[in-house]
């Protein structure tokens, strides 16, 4: 069984409390234990990274690049190591999670490309003076993730971080913790004492990360509450947040869209780990002519999933994550059903004998579902999709952005002209145009995050290495 403790100044840490890790296809099964740390272990970690802030931001920037690069080198080469770890603990596919791992050390690649333009002063002159606009570290960045891409969505984090000169404090999701922090370990021991902590627990330690006050920003990705709590938290010492908090995300599919081509793409938009990820397809607006034969080719595809735990042979659907999101699902579903829309249920039960000892769901489709329905307003993040129709391109439009999220979107149309146009009508941070997703391209230059209340700032590209620098100004007058 793995036990996991907290990492600070490079050393591990034990606590007086562990959290039992349990397997969300088999919840009788402990997969490992979590340390659960104090609002002290968090004000050591924090000093730990603060002594460490100094040294680190001096160090020339090809030298962190240096060590990033290895960084990322180690990520593609022990990531797949942990991928039957992270299935146990998260309950999503083995093939998933060491996708996870190859994009991730893309991740940090990219990261490190960009820093070498994206660093360099800014210098402009005339007769009566220069100027240099210079971009500097911030301090120490505290950084919280989820649970359902936890590779991703920290290298989001720590490359960007570390290649500007910030030294970092991290707080996993404690159903993900135990195969990313076996990794962040290994990557920790590359850098100078102090770089890279790991503080595990709930509530106290993220109000302490939050409100600390040598912590000079708060990068964090989940749900909107938290967010809201981790604003007010920051507020008094006036710290830095970036968000990336999820969506509603809409598909408008048109009558001229090559259903044989969009639909296994869509399909893999909505279901992906089971549904749980931020950008997936959340509602789906077919235009009115082709709604019936998009529907009976959308649920042939989807019935081909066979739900299973995602360790066992033939799965291609695991579990979702948690108690919690397991029960919010089923409500929807009887919801959803008692407000008289048509909900099917598709896919096998690959083991049915099993199917109650874990958090099982099979995915499920709604027909003809009302632009009002709550599992077309609300984010589902599972296996629930709402299908809408709508007659022209305004209604579709409008249906799209009416919603206070606004991460990503998508369009599907053979017309590329008209696609575009309506793509810029969309109300989101990103919109995709005939898949579900980012390209390679896309992945290293495209700012991810959202609009409305989906989130502050972005990661990614450029910009998301702009959420780790202050800019200072340096104006001599002749």
């Amino acid at each position: 069984m793995h036990k996991t403790h907290l990492l600070i100044d490079n050393q591990d840490v034990a606590t007086d409390d562990y959290l039992e890790v349990r397997d969300p296809g088999r919840t009788a099964d402990i997969v490992g234990l979590l340390a659960q740390g104090t609002a002290a272990h968090v004000d050591q970690a924090v000093q730990a990274a603060h002594r460490a802030y100094a040294g680190w931001r001096d160090t020339p920037l090809s030298q962190r690049q240096a060590l990033l690069t290895q960084a990322a080198d180690l990520l593609a080469a022990e990531g797949p190591g942990v991928a039957e770890l992270m299935a146990r603990e998260s309950g999503m596919l083995v093939p998933t999670n060491k996708a996870e791992a190859g994009m991730s050390a893309a991740i940090i690649r990219d990261n490190v490309d960009l820093a070498t333009e994206f660093l360099k002063p800014l210098q402009v002159e005339d007769e009566a003076s220069w100027v240099s606009v210079e971009k500097r570290s911030i301090g120490v960045i505290a950084g919280i993730i989820p649970w359902n891409a936890p590779i991703i969505l920290t290298m989001r984090k720590l490359a960007p971080a570390l290649v500007c000169g910030n030294t970092l404090v991290l707080k996993p999701a404690p159903t993900a913790a135990l195969g990313l922090s076996a990794l962040l370990k290994k990557i920790a021991a590359l850098f100078p004492p102090g770089v890279i902590n790991v503080v595990h627990g709930g509530a106290e330690v993220g109000t302490a990360l939050t409100t600390h006050p040598l912590v000079r920003k708060v990068s964090f990705t989940g749900g909107g509450a938290v967010a809201k709590a981790i604003m007010k938290a920051a507020a008094d010492s006036i710290k830095g947040v970036q968000f990336e908090l999820g969506g509603n995300d809409p598909a408008i599919v048109l009558a001229d869209a090559n259903l044989d081509d969009v639909i296994p793409k869509i399909v893999g938009g909505v279901f992906r780990r089971s549904g749980q990820f931020c950008f997936a397809v959340k509602r789906i607006y077919v235009q009115r002519p082709i709604y019936d034969a998009f529907f009976e080719k959308f649920i042939a595809e989807v019935d081909r999933f066979k739900v299973g735990h995602p360790l066992a042979e033939g799965a291609t659907f695991g579990p979702v994550n948690n108690r919690a999101q397991f029960e919010y699902l089923q409500g929807l579903a009887e919801r959803t059903r008692a407000a008289g829309a048509e909900l099917i249920e598709l896919g096998s039960k690959l083991d049915a004998s099993t199917w109650d000892d874990g958090y099982y769901l099979l995915p499920a489709v709604v027909k003809h579902a009302a632009p009002d329905l709550e599992v077309v307003v609300n984010e589902q993040f599972g296996p629930i999709i709402p299908i809408v129709a709508f007659d022209d391109v305004e209604e579709a439009i409008r249906l799209a952005n009416d919603s206070e999220l606004g991460l990503a979107s998508s369009v599907w149309s053979r017309d590329a002209d008209q696609a575009v146009a309506i793509a810029s009508r969309i109300e989101a941070g990103m919109t995709f145009i005939n898949n579900a997703g980012t390209s390679r391209i896309g992945q290293k230059n495209s700012p991810f995050g959202g609009v409305k209340q989906s989130g502050i700032g972005r990661e990614s590209s450029e910009v998301g290495l702009s959420e780790y620098v202050e800019y200072h100004a340096i104006n001599f007058h002749k």
